[in-house]
């Protein structure tokens, strides 16, 4: 695969999650993908850890369950080198509890036979807590 065809796969999953489509998002995750969400550990259930495909699925789930429509992603930028693609990303969600998902990403994937085998994905932990965890 070259540098090309990862951005690809790489934007895909962006326009999979937009869309909604989480069997399709999780279809470019390699079964041994390693998906690192920032944070220390302990301070949110996802944060510091890196999580399997299977986490990352009931994480995924988790998050369409308690909001109204897909969560919208828009890719800002993409830097492509070698197996790893890094992203700038935005998402916009309302959830049914009222508050807004309004989140910055910055993701570094490694793309791996045409699928994401690696992810470290760098947001707003403060923001996280504040939407999704706090009563």
């Amino acid at each position: 695969m070259g540098i090309d065809n990862n951005r690809d796969i790489a934007l895909e999953f962006y326009r999979r999650f937009d869309a909604g489509d989480m069997p399709g998002v999780l279809a470019l995750l390699a079964d041994d993908v390693g998906y690192w969400i920032a944070g220390k550990p302990g301070t949110s259930p996802t944060a510091g850890v890196t999580h399997t495909k299977a986490q990352m699925a009931a994480i995924f789930e988790q998050m369409a369950s308690r909001v109204e429509g897909p969560i919208r992603m828009t890719v800002k930028s993409t830097v492509a080198e070698g197996d790893r693609v890094a992203v700038e990303a935005t998402s916009h969600g309302q959830l049914r509890n009222g508050r807004v998902y309004e989140q910055e990403y910055h993701a570094l994937m490694t793309i791996r036979n045409g699928q994401i085998a690696a992810v470290r994905e760098y947001l707003d932990t403060d923001h996280v807590l504040a939407v999704w965890y706090r009563r």
